[in-house]
């Protein structure tokens, strides 16, 4: 078998225009992204002039509304570009996702008057948002949340808590928070738009993680600040319906950088198989690992598949609720298995930081978690599949 690189992904895209996005996409990964992802996720340091090039390429706010500095794409375009993201590194294309979903509030569910003030430098002003709706004893139980937000004058909201596990806590311009307004329960939260540099607001230091050493995650602290009535989000009441609402289409985007992480290490395995020889041979040669491969590309694809299918019924305004959930289940749950596959084919060099299969296996890991961890999928699933539970 003759030294190859792996064959770039063949992508079903709508237009023209989404073709020509995802070559500028491709372009800025293999330039600026890839060659660095090693050295900085082993530094732990954040690329954040990624982050305002992206957003000058007008590629943070793709699937909003051009008149608010978005990019009028359909999520069926907008997920393959966070999978190429994804691909080249995953700090950056989970930091598109969870700016996003950050932004995901205002753009939905604020009024004209909001949109119209924030989201062009949430969209492409070079901002860079966070979603806080987790809290040290509220993950899967995200109603019990008890950040609370306490009116005052009738103008201005006073918010004391704390939020947990925030991808960006510390470094983001713009917070979007959802604390208890009312009664116990879902009904009585409320969602607020809360600036990065609010007096009272503060990240704890970066938590020490497995993996995905370069995004930072951190507890958000909120002491007394203040926020004026004009950036709530929605009704008083609301916010936790806007909450899970983000979270279906937050759950595509981390199942579309799942994929994007397995194909980087189907790509590495691939590599190393053609060029490793053994007994006279390339090891691509023997069966039993053409056979691995086999099984990861088409779980790969698979997924793929899956997520693209739970996109196109987004776009076209139907429900999708049940098919985010099972393309972040399948999605992330192959992430894990193929990387830890591609460690194996790699051998004792997989099992070393020298090659890049033992880093995505440790970031893999991660993404079974975030945004609802896979058993809360399978609850979400059961439940259009089977009626709920206690009927």
């Amino acid at each position: 078998m003759p030294d190859r690189d792996p064959q770039p992904v063949e992508r079903q895209l709508p237009t023209e225009e989404a073709r020509d996005l995802l070559a500028l996409v491709r372009e800025i990964a293999q330039r600026e992204i890839a060659p660095k992802a090693a050295e900085e996720e082993d530094a732990g340091r954040f690329p954040r002039e990624v982050f305002t090039l992206l957003s000058e390429s007008g590629l943070l706010g793709l699937p909003y509304a051009a008149e608010y500095g978005g990019g009028d794409q359909p999520y069926e375009v907008y997920l393959q570009v966070l999978e190429e993201l994804a691909t080249a590194r995953l700090t950056v294309g989970l930091g598109v996702s969870v700016h996003t979903l950050a932004s995901y509030a205002l753009a939905t569910y604020g009024s004209k008057q909001q949109q119209v003030e924030h989201l062009p430098a949430m969209l492409g002003g070079g901002l860079l948002g966070a979603y806080c709706l987790s809290e040290p004893s509220s993950g899967s139980d995200a109603a019990s949340l008890r950040t609370k937000a306490v009116r005052e004058g009738g103008g201005e909201w006073v918010i004391d808590g704390t939020k947990a596990w925030i991808t960006h806590g510390g470094i983001a311009d713009f917070y979007t928070v959802m604390a208890r307004t009312g009664e116990d329960g879902p009904r009585g939260i409320t969602a607020f738009l809360v600036p990065g540099d609010a007096p009272g607001l503060s990240g704890a230091a970066p938590e020490r993680k497995m993996g995905l050493k370069g995004s930072p995650t951190a507890q958000v602290h909120l002491d007394g600040v203040r926020v004026p009535d004009a950036r709530r989000i929605g009704e008083e009441g609301q916010g936790f319906s806007i909450a899970l609402s983000a979270l279906d289409s937050g759950r595509l985007g981390i199942a579309a950088c799942a994929v994007g992480l397995a194909q980087a290490a189907l790509d590495e395995a691939v590599r190393y198989a053609v060029q490793r020889r053994q007994f006279g041979r390339p090891v691509a040669d023997f069966q039993g690992l053409r056979f691995m491969l086999a099984d990861m590309a088409t779980q790969i694809e698979a997924g793929r598949a899956l997520y693209l299918a739970a996109a196109r019924l987004r776009d076209a305004g139907r429900p999708f609720a049940k098919q985010a959930a099972m393309a972040k289940l399948h999605c992330t749950d192959t992430a894990m298995k193929v990387t830890t596959d591609a460690v194996q084919i790699l051998g004792g060099y997989g099992y070393t930081a020298d090659f890049p299969a033992e880093r995505y296996m440790r970031e893999a890991k991660v993404l079974q978690i975030v945004e609802g961890t896979n058993q809360i999928q399978r609850m979400v699933i059961a439940r259009h599949v089977a009626g709920p539970e206690g009927r």
